[in-house]
C-alpha cells in the first residue's frame, strides 16, 4: 500500500488530489450524463431520420421564432444590468458611511425569488396597482397602462432578479482594480473620464464581458417570469416553454432534447462573441489586481 502511494505520489495524485473524487463524481452524475443522455435522445426522434427532431423545430415558424423572442429578452435585460451596475459599482468601491446598508437594499432582490418578484410586479405595475391608480389619479393616463402580461413584464423581472447579480460581481472586479494607479493619472491631470475610459474601463473588459454573459445564460432561461408576467403563448412564448410543452404536454422527448440544445447552442454562440469582442478592450490575461 504505501509502495502504491509512493507510486502515485511520484506521478503527482497524492491525498490532496483525491480529495477533488467527489466532486468529479457531481459533475459526472448531475451535469455530464444528463446531457449525455439529452444530446442522444435529440437524434432518436420517432420518425424524420436522425435530425428529425431538428428539422421539425426549425421547419416550424411558432417553434423557431422562439430563439429570436428569447434573445429579445434576455440581451437587452443583460445589457441594461451591466451597464446600470458599472456606474453604481464605481461610485461604491471606496469605503463611506452607510455603504452596507445600501449594498444590502441593492442584493435584496436575489433573496426575493422569482415567484414573489412576479406577484410584487402585478400588484405595482398591473392593471389595477399601485403605478396605475397614480396615473390616473394624477389625471396623466385615462386608462392603465399595459405594463404586465406582456414583454415589459418579463423583461422587468429578468432586469429585477438579474441586476444584483451584476452589481455584485462588477463591483468585485472594480474592488480588485489598484486605485493608485487612478491616482497617479490624476497627479498628473486626468480627469474622471480619462480615468475611467483609459485606465478603468480596459482593465474592467474581462470581468464586464464574463458579468455579461452569466447575466445572459440566466435570462436566456427565463421561465418562470414569461409565464407568471408575460403572455406565455404569445409575445413571451421564450424557448424554455417550447421545450416544456413538447416535453410534457406533447410528451416529444426527443424535440425537447432537440431545443435544449439549440438553447445551449445559442449560448454558447453569444458567450464566444462576447468573449471575442473583449479582446478589443483588454488583451491581457486578467484585469486588476488579478
Amino acid at each position: 500500500m504505501t509502495a502504491l502511494r509512493h507510486r502515485l505520489a511520484e506521478r503527482g495524485v497524492d491525498r490532496q488530489l483525491l480529495l477533488l473524487v467527489p466532486a468529479l463524481l457531481c459533475v459526472l452524475i448531475l451535469f455530464v450524463y444528463p446531457f449525455a443522455y439529452g444530446l442522444g435522445l435529440s437524434f432518436q426522434p420517432e420518425q424524420g431520420g436522425i435530425l428529425g427532431a431538428y428539422k421539425a423545430f426549425f421547419e416550424d415558424a411558432y417553434q423557431r421564432d422562439t430563439i429570436w423572442t428569447t434573445l429579445k429578452l434576455s440581451l437587452p435585460a443583460a445589457f441594461l444590468n451591466v451597464a446600470a451596475s458599472v456606474p453604481i459599482a464605481y461610485r461604491m468601491r471606496g469605503r463611506f458611511r452607510g455603504k452596507r446598508l445600501l449594498t444590502t437594499l441593492l442584493v435584496v432582490p436575489i433573496t426575493l425569488g422569482t415567484v414573489l418578484t412576479a406577484e410584487g410586479l402585478l400588484n405595482f405595475l398591473g392593471p389595477a396597482g399601485w403605478f396605475n391608480r397614480t396615473l390616473m389619479s394624477a389625471g396623466i393616463t385615462d386608462e392603465p397602462l399595459r405594463l404586465t402580461n406582456n414583454y415589459w413584464g418579463v423583461f422587468f423581472s429578468l432586469v429585477i432578479t438579474g441586476f444584483p447579480f451584476a452589481f455584485l460581481l462588477i463591483l468585485s472586479y472594480l474592488s480588485g482594480i489598484d486605485p493608485t494607479l487612478e491616482r497617479a493619472a490624476a497627479t498628473l491631470g486626468a480627469g474622471w473620464w480619462p480615468r475611467f475610459h483609459r485606465i478603468t474601463l480596459p482593465l474592467l473588459a474581462p470581468g464586464l464581458a464574463t458579468t455579461f454573459c452569466l447575466t445572459f445564460v440566466l435570462a436566456f432561461s427565463v421561465f418562470p417570469s414569461a409565464v407568471l408576467v408575460g403572455d406565455p403563448a404569445g409575445s413571451t412564448r421564450v424557448i424554455s416553454i417550447a421545450a416544456y410543452h413538447a416535453a410534457y404536454e406533447s410528451f416529444d422527448y426527443p424535440l425537447a432534447s432537440a431545443i435544449a440544445v439549440v438553447m445551449g447552442v445559442v449560448e454558447l454562440a453569444v458567450v464566444a462573441a462576447v468573449l471575442g469582442l473583449r479582446t478589443l478592450f483588454y488583451t491581457g490575461s486578467t484585469g486588476g489586481k488579478g
